[in-house]
């Protein structure tokens, strides 16, 4: 069996609207899909950059070997097939995220992205996958004739409706469907807030969202006079309301269309915070970090170094797996420091049984990093220019240290010097490793004169230029 023209025309779109909005929403990101269009016919794969590459054994075990897929209750075409779609739920496979569904118009089919290691939570990426797929199937349903070619162009501009499905599906676990909170305004209120300064500075403290029923339940320390409390639509007087819980663990709570009042706590079982931080913040449900926002959009990153090469750099180190685990706790905390207070700094790691010498501040005794005051004086010597310098040993041995080397291949102009000492500097010292912070790029590890955190860069490519093949086939020739 082939596909026709239409059918192939209209996966590549969807796909590639897809992947440009996880793009800009999770970071570079690769989708692909496998598929069926009927119960009969053969399952196809559509992955043009390889992101499905090692999991072979894995859908041949699910769409190869087994055919129970085949034999599930199916959606015949009718009244149905335009709005109809029977989850299928992620696969739960190592470094992926997939989503699908069986309707009417599609028998199968299963969408892939990536799933980076730095997002606050994969539901919105789930519910991207989950409208990739009704997308599909409503195009496949309206057939030719009445194609619209808009499932491209609206998923890449997805981000805040899967936001929103994610959390109003929250919502309706916890609160059930009789709820009269609005999500979509409370979210664009989040983003203007995010955007405007007061005298300034850019917004800081917790802002709270409740049922209506809610607030008569919450103990307010300040309720305001119903004919007093502002509207979410006046975002000036929000914005400078939120000075008063700057800093303090009180909290402007509102009903998602006013604002009532502040509180400290006992807050309803169910509530949206967002949790402004200055440049960025975080939007919560409940206990659950959904997503962060900054520069007026929503994203899926925590806004925390991945510092998951550091990791494996130490794995593959003679350090035993305690020690190494204790080391990366005392990094962590130290980077993390650095990137809660924007300032760049650059840390390096001294693996030899002796430490090398490296110019720079040194101490009578080595300093315990395992101490807490002495972790909370490296935080503060962070700051001063140069590296610090912590051994296997988990000791501070000096700071304000000058990193020099000669010049290597690889170097990066665009990068500065901090960068490109480290660079330098790890290129002729054996068992180093330098983390790099700096205070506008993600952190950096280097090691051996290379950076070994470089995120790679997919080359773009439009995937009509590439046709689905069947996934027999595909894992026959990949498992070769």
């Amino acid at each position: 069996m082939t596909l026709n023209t239409f059918t192939c025309h209209c996966i590549g779109d969807t796909l590639d609207g897809l992947r440009d909005g996880l793009s800009h929403f999770s970071g570079p990101s690769r989708a692909a899909m496998v598929f069926a269009m009927e119960a009969d016919s053969p399952m196809f794969i559509f992955d043009p950059q390889n992101l499905l590459s090692g999991h072979e054994p894995r859908l041949k075990e699910l769409y190869v070997d087994n055919q129970e897929w085949r034999t599930r209750p199916s959606i015949h075409r009718g009244s149905l097939k335009y709005s109809h779609i029977i989850p299928e739920k992620n696969l739960q496979m190592t470094g992926l995220i997939s989503y699908g569904g069986r309707s009417g118009s599609v028998c199968f089919q299963m969408w892939f992205t990536e799933h980076h290691p730095d997002m606050c939570s994969i539901g919105p990426t789930e519910r991207w996958l989950e409208h990739a797929a009704w997308r599909f199937s409503h195009d496949m349903a309206s057939e030719s004739t009445f194609y619209t070619g808009i499932s491209g162009s609206f998923l890449r501009e997805y981000a805040t409706h899967a936001v929103r499905d994610d959390v109003v599906d929250r919502m309706n676990v916890l609160l059930g469907w009789d709820t009269r909170l609005r999500i979509y305004p409370i979210l664009d209120a989040i983003l203007e807030l995010s955007r405007t300064r007061e005298e300034g500075a850019w917004p800081r403290g917790d802002l709270v969202f409740v049922e209506p029923q809610a607030l008569a339940h919450i103990p307010f320390l300040a309720y305001f006079s119903p004919s007093e409390q502002p509207t979410m639509g006046n975002i000036k007087h929000v914005r400078k309301l939120l000075a008063a819980v700057e800093g303090s663990n009180l909290k402007l709570v509102s009903d998602g269309r006013c604002v009532a009042g502040i509180a400290v706590d006992r807050l309803p079982d169910f509530s949206i915070t967002a949790d402004f931080r200055g440049g960025h913040g975080f939007l919560n449900v409940v206990d659950d970090r959904v997503c962060s926002f900054a520069d007026g959009c929503y994203q899926s990153t925590t806004r925390r170094a991945n510092l998951v090469h550091l990791e494996e750099a130490l794995l593959e180190s003679d350090l035993d797996p305690e020690t190494g685990n204790s080391v990366l706790k005392i990094i962590a905390a130290l980077v993390h420091q650095a990137e809660d207070q924007k300032h760049g700094a650059t840390l390096v790691l001294d693996l030899n049984p002796s430490p090398v010498i490296i110019s720079g501040q040194c101490f009578d005794r080595p300093l315990d990093l395992r101490e807490p005051a002495i972790l909370d004086l490296a935080k503060s010597l962070f700051k001063v220019d140069g590296a610090l310098h912590i051994g296997a040993d988990m000791h501070l041995h000096g700071f304000a240290c000058l990193l020099d080397g000669r010049a290597i291949a690889g170097e990066n102009r665009a990068r500065g010097a901090r960068y490109n000492s480290a660079l330098r500097f790890t290129a002729e010292h054996a068992d180093i490793i330098v983390v790099v912070v700096s205070s506008d790029r993600p952190v950096s590890i280097i090691q051996a004169g290379v950076e070994v955190s470089a995120a790679c860069q997919w080359k773009p490519m439009s995937c009509r230029i590439v046709e689905p093949i069947r996934l027999d086939q595909w894992v026959a020739r990949n498992g070769e």
